[in-house]
């Protein structure tokens, strides 16, 4: 992982006059007052050219000394609750230069989320194809942590960067090249466990669902540790480089979007980015099984039963669940060392975007004290999610009988919660919290391109100090 670009960092100008000052204009009933704050020549301007306040205007006006200053919309109250980054909605728009937002009345978190979404308006995913960037640059205001900001801006871009990647290019090995570049960026110990070792380590549901791919694509368990004090928090993502569902083999149009799988990985990375970056006083572990759910002679198959890594048998109903498996392995480590909170996050079931849709990132949790810290970290980083309960009277619907847990129970009702479940089984009774995400963002939107998304990590990253005591 290399340093953040310049578009995602904020600008340092080398002199006053490269710099536009920039004004957020609130509209409707607050309109005016909020223009009064111009000079008079502006005022007259923007009026005879239309400008309203609305969220995505943007307009250059002309400013006393003969230069100019610059105005982005920021809606009426009602809008604003109904949209995210509404300086990136406006600013992205505004010719290319340095600017300082003055005049503005947000709060000190408020503003850093604002600068945020500016910061991550300037992504590109240009592995493949260079497209020219508009260097649109803003001064951090006074009152910012411009570290912090920049460095959820990188954590972010590293996680769109992994799951935009194709699985040919983010294959296991690749995915194992990006956990050691971040491992050695932040100066932590990476570890892995690849191919048939994972069955003489006693990883058999991991070795599972990757022994088809081919000996290039290897399965692989992949193991963080970062930081010498403070509480254990392990982190564990799902790294399914490709999935395409297995002998259950899926429909091509569900196929498709399938290097998005990794994006529980992704995620976990990026938040583990921002923890490092910001020097938290934490023993940090980040577990990934990376795999790809491949079709060969040695796919497994519906019906088998396998023994997972803390004794519990599952039976296989269908090999397009095969996320969960490999999560399961993972947790049952995680679990022997009984840390402090065990947090996972994977893209696992169409249920969870069924009851939610595409912006929110469920979450289920026994952590009394991270469920209450939970919403408020997400509105402070505009990082929505929403909780789905472990109602433990569907336990019964991941018990089949002839083994002690089935992997994708049938009649389709409750599928995020019963996935949920199943993994609790393996995640030895302590402060567990699953995270159910998307990862992809289906239409672009400020700050938020069409693509790869992080989601849930920065809600976590502003909720686990408190929970944590740090």
């Amino acid at each position: 992982m290399s340093e953040p670009d310049n578009a995602l960092v904020f600008m340092q100008p080398t002199s006053e006059q490269d710099v536009t000052d920039l004004y957020l204009i609130a509209g409707g009933d607050d309109f005016e007052a909020a223009m009064s704050a111009l000079p008079e020549a502006a005022r007259a301007w923007a009026g005879r050219n239309g400008f309203s306040g609305a969220i995505g205007d943007a307009r250059l006006l002309p400013a006393p000394d003969g230069g100019a200053i610059a105005v982005v919309g920021y809606g009426t109250l009602s809008q604003r609750s109904r949209a995210r980054f509404i300086l990136a909605a406006g600013g992205q728009k505004l010719p290319e230069g340095c600017y300082r937002l003055v005049g503005h009345a947000l709060s000190a978190a408020a503003l850093e989320a604002e600068c945020l979404g500016w910061l991550l308006s300037g992504y590109r995913f240009d592995r493949y194809r260079k497209a020219g960037r508009k260097a649109v640059g803003l001064v951090a205001p006074d009152g910012v942590d411009a570290a912090r900001v920049e460095a959820l801006a990188a954590a972010e871009a590293l996680t769109r960067d992994l799951i935009n990647t194709p699985a040919e290019d983010m294959g296991p090995a690749d995915l194992q090249a990006a956990v050691a570049a971040l491992a050695t960026l932040h100066g932590a110990e990476m570890s892995a466990i690849v191919g048939d070792a994972l069955l003489e380590e006693n990883f058999p549901l991991i070795h599972t669902v990757g022994r088809a791919a081919s000996a290039d694509r290897a399965p692989r368990l992949l193991d963080l540790r970062w930081g010498a004090e403070g509480p254990l928090l392990t982190l564990v993502g799902k790294g399914v480089c490709f999935d395409t569902g297995g002998l259950n083999l899926k429909p091509g149009g569900s196929m498709g979007l399938m290097k998005k799988d990794m994006g529980g990985a992704a995620t976990v990375l990026g938040l583990a980015h921002m923890i490092m970056a910001q020097g938290w006083k934490v023993r940090l572990r980040v577990l990934i099984p990376a795999v790809e759910n491949a079709v060969a002679g040695a796919s497994f198959r519906p019906g088998d039963i396998f023994t997972a890594r803390n004794g519990l048998t599952v039976e296989i109903n269908n090999t397009d669940a095969e996320g969960r498996l490999v999560l399961a392995d993972a947790l049952a480590l995680a679990a022997e060392e009984t840390p402090d909170r065990i947090i996972s996050m994977a893209t696992l079931t169409g249920a969870a975007r069924v009851a939610v849709g595409p912006d929110l990132a469920p979450f289920f949790t026994d952590d009394a004290a991270l469920r209450a810290a939970l919403p408020e970290g997400a509105a402070r980083w505009a990082d929505p999610v929403w909780e789905l309960p472990f109602h433990a009277p569907y336990e019964a619907m991941i018990e089949p009988g002839i083994a002690d847990l089935d992997n994708a129970p049938k009649g389709g009702f409750a599928g995020a919660i019963t996935a949920a479940l199943f993994l609790r089984r393996f995640a030895g009774g302590g402060a567990y919290t699953h995270f159910d995400v998307y990862g992809w963002n289906p239409s672009a939107a400020p700050g938020r391109p069409k693509g790869g998304a992080g989601m849930g990590a920065r809600a976590l990253f502003a909720a686990l100090p408190e929970v944590l005591a740090l």
